[in-house]
């Protein structure tokens, strides 16, 4: 991986080099990440990306092709170039678990470091968590929605090239069964599907020639799009041509209940009983959730997933929340503006949980990065939702996505029912914050 460390806005290089100058760059500091609200009407929200923004700040160095572009260009004065020459992050990161699920106010994560090291990072943490937290709250509503029906992202044509990756990771962590983006699959490990469009029968003498050729090429198994014309004659060609052991057919235009009900008619009149019906189509979670009575075996889903379902962002936001004066006395800090007033002091967060059920979210907050001993309010039941993630710089905790995956089916699992209605509600849990 190249630098990252342009992936930033220039307000954050401004204001080391004047905290440079004033002092104030290396006060002990403490930023937090959280969302004042979810999208509305949504009921939980996805922590997605942390594996992703470890291993970029990892690559956060100002190479001297960086530098140069900063001389030239004037961004900041010879004092910040040569600050940041230096540059390495030094601090602390702690977060929820990648997978967890999340709600207003929920630290999902900490950053500790000097002011100057950590607001350098703003903008490099928000991108990664807010896209990939976006796309993975909404695949989570889609899984949710198909029951045990698995869930194929098929977006990359609907985002950027670089985002559709990260999208396809993000919705494979919320529980889709498999991605088209082919560099998603070799990064990542991501199961990847495929088999023609529209082109490749159209490019054809007839739909016959365009079915036998992927026959021929890809095997009774494959999946034929069967409704660039007729959608019956379609599927009686299919059969003929692959016989009982055809492997699916895929339909992405017109009433998909009703075509989906015909279909599996048709294909059992024709011996084809365990041919599988793929259907996709501008689908979102409530499309699925529609589809849930008809006869459909999987869902393939494009631009909803990589767009959020209408909430592209996850609204998260980066604060400073505590600061450390040059007698090395903490201080708990916080906004005051109107509708955007914040809560002070470092968090601790724990999911307090009743028969297996999520029932709240409490939050420990202090001035200082000392956690309270013990934290008030806390039983030893209730679950500490913190992890490290890097120490001095240092990653100390990687997983596979596998991992982050597993842990998110159990996370939304555990959620209370109401949580996972489709229809707009309320946050399924309200955080408590305690002052300790």
């Amino acid at each position: 991986m190249t630098s990252t460390a342009l992936l930033t806005d220039r307000y954050e290089l401004t204001m080391v080099q004047a905290a440079l100058r004033s002092g104030a760059a290396h006060r002990r500091s403490i930023f937090e990440v959280f969302a004042r609200r979810l999208p509305k009407g949504r009921r939980y929200g996805v922590v997605a990306g942390t594996g992703r923004l470890v291993e970029a700040l990892q690559h956060f160095r100002f190479t001297e092709a960086e530098l140069r572009w900063l001389r030239d260009e004037q961004v900041v004065d010879a004092a910040t170039i040569e600050w940041l020459a230096n540059f390495r992050f030094s601090g602390h990161i702690d977060g929820y678990a990648e997978g967890d699920v999340y709600f207003p106010g929920s630290p999902i994560l900490v950053v500790e470091a000097t002011f100057a090291e950590a607001v350098l990072l703003e903008t490099l943490v928000l991108s990664i968590l807010n896209f990939d937290s976006a796309v993975a709250s909404a695949a989570s509503r889609m899984v949710q929605a198909a029951g045990d029906r698995p869930c194929l992202e098929m977006g990359s044509r609907r985002t950027h090239e670089i985002a559709a990756i990260a999208a396809a990771r993000a919705a494979y962590l919320a529980g889709f069964a498999a991605t088209s983006n082919l560099e998603a699959g070799r990064r990542y490990g991501i199961p990847t599907v495929g088999t023609a469009a529209h082109a490749f029968t159209l490019v054809h003498d007839d739909e016959e020639s365009a079915f036998r050729a992927q026959l021929q090429t890809l095997g009774n198994a494959t999946t034929l799009l069967v409704d660039t014309f007729d959608v019956s004659r379609a599927v009686a060609t299919a059969v003929r041509l692959a016989g009982p052991e055809l492997g699916a057919i895929r339909i992405d235009s017109g009433d998909l209940v009703t075509q989906a009900r015909a279909v599996r008619r048709q294909l059992d009149e024709l011996g084809a009983t365990k041919t599988r019906i793929v259907v996709t189509g501008d689908l979102d979670e409530f499309a699925i959730a529609a589809l849930s009575a008809a006869p459909v075996d999987a869902y393939g889903v494009g631009t909803s997933v990589v767009t959020g379902s209408g909430a592209p962002t996850a609204n998260l936001v980066y604060k400073l929340v505590a600061r450390c004066d040059e007698r090395g006395t903490w201080h708990a800090v916080q906004k005051e503006s109107p509708g955007k007033i914040g809560h002070g002091g470092r968090k601790w967060a724990f999911r307090r949980f009743d028969g297996g059920v999520a029932v709240g979210e409490v939050i420990v907050a202090r001035p200082g990065p000392e956690p309270p001993k013990p934290p008030a309010g806390i039983g030893d039941a209730d679950q500490p939702l913190l992890v490290p993630l890097i120490r001095d710089g240092e990653i100390v905790a990687s997983e596979p996505l596998d991992a982050a995956r597993r842990r998110h089916a159990a996370a939304r699992s555990a959620l209370p029912p109401a949580a996972l209605h489709l229809q707009p509600g309320d946050p399924a849990l309200r955080p408590t914050f305690v002052d300790a």
